[in-house]
């Protein structure tokens, strides 16, 4: 008997907008080819890979790259970075081998990396099938900030070389321009869906009738902000993420409401965040104004804030505003704001439908 075909899924660790993008074009997938089964390999938690695989699949909790080191989630660490990608490739070579032996023994029909170079090299080598998928690549981040560090050049060559060796990498908009890979197929933005359930968000908390319901969403890594200390805002309630540990009369705990996150950020009136893939295209989708917060030097946030503002009503909101809480005046503002027309996310079919094409 013919054993079911096997996808072995890598994603990236740095935060969670690589599952998001990910678990959309897998879930798609399997509606597509209901017999594949799956393998992710990240170190997310697993909680988290269960709310957003819509499907069965194999955990295996390792990682294949650290994006960037960050102090918290907008601030980059630039030297420590450097430092750490000198380790990491200092064996590079005998590094993939590795890797490729471990995915002989897996044995997949087909690698979809998001975005991890190492994984995509480690297939060549092995001679599996392997398509990249994102928005960025890490080449080009590692380039914007360690280009001038020893060493760099070679580096950079190597993370090329490894992302070039994809069969195809579907770029996912909205994306930075990757002019150095020349195997990019385009597709149209990600986002997943949420329900509107301002009911069940009120009948499990203390929202008081009338009250609006901001979301502050950093994105997988963290970034308190010192909620303790602001201003009441008459009117608004915050959802925050349990671990911030802040107990207010107006503040509800993200994990007690025991939905999605996209139920609850479909379900809010707006949502402050930073420059992110997976949150700026779910609230854009869902129609949710956003404050966020910038990060400056980031390479991806030009193309992310420009399709941004053309998609969603949305305002940049200094970080002294969150500091202190003042945020009355730019949150008027931005419920003053006309929307736009949603945009329709229909990416992950488009993955599914390529992927299935060409491998299933």
């Amino acid at each position: 008997m013919q054993s079911p075909p096997h996808l072995l899924v890598d994603i990236s660790s740095h935060g969670f907008g690589h599952v998001s993008q990910t678990s959309a074009v897998v879930n798609e997938l399997v509606r597509l080819v209901p017999s594949l089964r799956i393998t992710v390999r990240s170190t997310a938690p697993h909680e988290f890979l269960q709310q957003r695989f819509q499907c069965e699949f194999e955990h295996i909790p390792v990682t294949f790259d650290f994006g960037m080191k960050m102090a918290n989630a907008v601030d980059v660490l630039v030297a420590e970075s450097a430092e750490a990608y000198r380790q990491f490739h200092a064996d590079w070579r005998q590094k993939v081998e590795r890797e490729a032996q471990v995915m002989r023994q897996l044995k997949p029909d087909l690698l979809l990396a998001n975005v991890p170079y190492l994984s995509l090299a480690a297939a060549r080598v092995a001679k599996v099938h392997a398509v990249g998928m994102c928005c960025l690549n890490w080449a080009d981040i590692y380039q914007h900030y360690c280009a001038e560090y020893k060493g760099s050049q070679e580096i950079h060559e190597q993370m090329v070389e490894a992302y070039r060796s994809a069969e195809h990498f579907l770029k996912v908009q909205p994306a930075m321009d990757m002019p150095e890979l020349n195997n990019m197929r385009s597709i149209q933005p990600i986002a997943r869906s949420g329900r509107q359930l301002r009911c069940h968000i009120a009948a499990n908390s203390s929202q008081i009738e009338g009250e609006r319901l901001v979301m502050v969403a950093m994105g997988g890594m963290e970034f308190k902000l010192p909620m303790q200390n602001w201003p009441v805002l008459p009117g608004v309630r915050w959802i925050v993420p349990q671990s911030w540990e802040i107990s207010r009369d107006d503040v509800t705990v993200f994990e007690s409401l025991r939905l999605p996150f996209t139920d609850v950020l479909a379900s809010c009136d707006a949502v402050i965040t930073k420059p992110g893939y997976g949150t700026f295209t779910e609230a854009a989708c869902a129609g949710i104004p956003l404050l966020y917060v910038t990060r400056r030097d980031w390479p991806e946030e030009p193309c992310l804030v420009q399709w941004l503002r053309e998609n969603a009503a949305c305002l940049e909101v200094e970080r002294d505003f969150l500091r202190s809480g003042e945020l009355t005046e730019v949150l008027e503002k931005l419920w003053s704001m006309p929307l736009p027309p949603r945009p329709v996310a229909t990416g992950a079919l488009e993955a599914a439908m390529f992927l299935q094409a060409n491998y299933f």
